[in-house]
């Protein structure tokens, strides 16, 4: 028979907004609760990429030296649209701390975030928990979370809930709060494959040809994930091709893995297909509810903003809530909401900022009339000629928070003392 649970705040979903949110509230001596539906951290993932305010941010933490030997550092990016390389970026040329993105397998970094929370006493994570009701005062307030899980229903009641459940947020949809998603006007289709040996491991490579394009990432330890754009529910269409289409997609894109994707991929099931969409969602939070991460501002793939947005939310959230829970208070919901809508003014307009990048891209790599790509290539040698325009564009993805100028008021101090064992950390 499962128990409930009380906490001052719990979060569902610990991927990284989730547990660095509870880590970070733990380390304030806020009593926090993380509800998980897997019983491990070993999932596959697609968003493995960390951009270098992340990396800073880790670093800040008190992270990063924790995760050593486990990502790619990645020196370059590099764009080849139509056979010849327009726009090559070299990241040591960025006057910052941590100029380097990195390939880091989300397994590792939640192993960290979890194992780092788990000494401190009021930190609770309940894995193989599924979220599929919110509790409500009469009022219409959240109080918490009801949860499915193996020995039965439990309930964790809480002042605060935080939806910290990614991108198709199931508390987003129990919640009522009005969310709109755009899509996009391409899917992508995942695959990973050995590396290539004539490349080497620490480029981004971009590869367009017309209006298709791919990217080619490196991924720890030795294999590349590719992502290959189609139209907009265009995968039966191509699905009805065979598997044949695909490969010939790679050999005009990148004829190095001509032979490698033959030999690795035969069917569909080696590949798996993202839905590209951003959700707009005008208020993030309700009495008793905020939400966070891909739950409040779904980005795409490029650029790695996705895990990018999710640290910082849990970084720039937790400190303003923890002064109105030390001690063990319980904050009025309307001191609650005034905090929650300060959380949302900070952190918009630096979401907003990432998804205009996101999309003006996404654009650029969708042409495909002559003229069109035509023009596309002279503005990226435009943009490599010049070094300035160069840094000022990546820094808009890439350095806003070491830039100075993306999230006002981030404070990353928290109390100093080392973390009281807690009897019971996990069920």
């Amino acid at each position: 028979m499962a128990e409930d649970v009380t906490a001052q705040v719990c979060v569902v979903g610990g991927g990284p907004a989730g547990l660095a949110l509870g880590l970070e509230l733990a380390r304030r001596e806020v009593r926090v609760t993380v509800v998980e539906q897997s019983a491990t951290n070993a999932r596959s993932f697609r968003g493995e990429s960390i951009s270098p305010d992340s990396v800073w941010l880790l670093d800040r933490l008190g992270l990063l030296p924790k995760l050593r030997g486990s990502f790619l550092e990645m020196r370059r990016m590099e764009i080849t649209d139509g056979g010849r390389t327009v726009l090559r970026a070299e990241f040591a040329d960025f006057p910052y701390p941590h100029p380097y993105p990195v390939e880091l397998p989300q397994p590792a970094l939640l192993s960290v975030l979890a194992e780092q929370a788990a000494p401190f006493e009021g930190f609770q994570l309940l894995r193989r928990a599924t979220a599929v009701e919110l509790v409500e005062a009469a009022d219409g307030t959240v109080t918490g979370v009801r949860c499915r899980t193996p020995e039965g229903d439990l309930t964790v009641h809480a002042t605060l809930t935080v939806a910290a459940d990614g991108r198709f947020s199931k508390i987003r949809e129990l919640s009522g709060l009005a969310a709109t998603k755009v899509p996009l006007d391409r899917d992508v289709i995942w695959l990973k494959l050995p590396f290539p040996a004539e490349w080497d491991a620490a480029t981004y490579r971009v590869r367009i040809r017309g209006g298709q394009h791919g990217l080619f990432i490196p991924t720890h330890p030795d294999d590349v994930r590719v992502g290959l754009n189609i139209p907009k529910g265009g995968l039966k269409e191509l699905r009805a091709e065979g598997i044949s289409a695909l490969h010939r997609r790679i050999d005009a894109l990148a004829p190095e893995l001509s032979e490698t994707v033959r030999t690795h991929v035969k069917g569909w099931t080696d590949t798996s297909m993202l839905d590209i969409f951003t959700a707009l969602v005008p208020r993030w939070h309700r009495p008793g509810l905020v939400l966070t991460g891909d739950a409040a501002h779904t980005l795409s793939p490029i650029l790695g903003q996705g895990v990018n947005h999710a640290v910082i939310d849990a970084v720039t959230l937790a400190p303003m809530l923890a002064p109105h829970f030390a001690g063990g208070r319980t904050p009025s919901i309307p001191l609650l909401d005034s905090v929650l809508a300060e959380f949302q003014a900070v952190r918009e307009p630096s979401v907003a900022r990432s998804r205009g990048l996101q999309l003006r891209q996404e654009r650029m790599f969708a042409l495909e009339q002559p003229w069109q790509v035509r023009g596309r290539q002279l503005l990226y040698r435009l943009v490599d000629r010049s070094p300035a325009l160069k840094q000022r564009i990546l820094a808009g993805a890439y350095f806003q928070l070491q830039g100075g100028d993306g999230v006002p008021g981030l404070d990353l101090t928290a109390p100093a003392a080392a973390p009281v064992p807690a009897a019971a950390t996990s069920k």
